[in-house]
């Protein structure tokens, strides 16, 4: 693996993340980097990956901080609500997005700046977790399409796999033992240039979301060794609930139902 220096000041948050995170992963993990040098050593990027568990966003960091970039996200404005964390978020560039409102197109413009004025911006296109039964990736959003259109910057598609087994998705309380592997590869630029001259419209736009996850889910299935579903999970469709932990309805059914069955007795 090929480890490359930052190009920019990492700032005083960045500064405490490697100190404090990096030596808990490596003693926690082990790590698989592949083809990192894919991404751009410098200049505005869009950084977009399958998204499996709530500790995706520290193996990213890790894999793009020793390829020599710092990651900017689009992360819950929720985690900005508490006063010490959004201090650190801010202060280490990170952009909040009020998912599932009209304000999240302060994020985009938040982002689109962020790409222009240099900088790697991490996007997980597909919104949430992946809600597919086999946790390949699911149908993406048309942010990142959005983003990479508007700033015509190199797509680069990563693929992950093992941080579901650290932290399984909506799980109370990290596996540590044994040790996990976590492996992330990093792919070609997704070809979005015939693109870019076209008008905004939702198919051009669908087209080039398809584009980035036909990217991701392709590195995914070479990770695991296994085909991904002919059709991609849409969770609209199958009305499994966009965000949050979709089985806690179930969960509370099922208790409603258990309560009742008592009280009959």
């Amino acid at each position: 693996m090929t480890v490359r220096k930052l190009h920019q000041p990492r700032g005083w948050a960045f500064g405490l993340g490697v100190v404090i995170l990096k030596p808990t992963l490596l003693a926690a993990t082990s790590r698989t980097w592949i083809d990192g040098e894919k991404i751009p050593a410098t200049g505005g990027c869009l950084v977009v990956l399958n998204h499996i568990s709530h500790l995706d966003p520290l193996f990213a960091a890790h894999f793009l901080y020793d390829h020599g970039r710092l990651p900017r996200y689009l992360a819950k404005s929720g985690l900005f609500s508490n006063k010490a964390l959004g201090t650190f978020l801010s202060a280490a560039g990170q952009i909040p997005v009020e998912r599932l409102s009209r304000s999240a197109a302060g994020a985009y413009d938040a982002a689109v700046a962020a790409v222009r004025s240099g900088e790697c911006v991490v996007v997980y296109p597909e919104g949430t977790l992946t809600r597919d039964p086999g946790m390949w990736p699911m149908t993406g959003k048309t942010g990142a399409a959005r983003i990479a259109l508007e700033t015509s910057c190199p797509v680069i598609p990563v693929g992950q796999w093992g941080a579901h087994e650290v932290l399984p998705p909506y799980a109370p309380r990290p596996d540590l033992l044994p040790r996990k592997n976590v492996t992330m590869k990093a792919g070609d630029p997704v070809s979005l240039d015939d693109l870019r001259a076209e008008p905004r419209t939702p198919e051009v736009l669908a087209e080039g979301t398809e584009r980035i996850m036909d990217a991701i889910t392709a590195i995914v299935a070479e990770l695991r060794g296994e085909e991904p579903p002919a059709q991609r999970f849409d969770a609209k469709q199958a009305g499994v609930k966009p965000t949050g932990n979709p089985y806690e309805d179930a969960h509370e059914k099922k208790h409603e139902k258990h309560e009742k069955r008592k009280g009959r007795r």
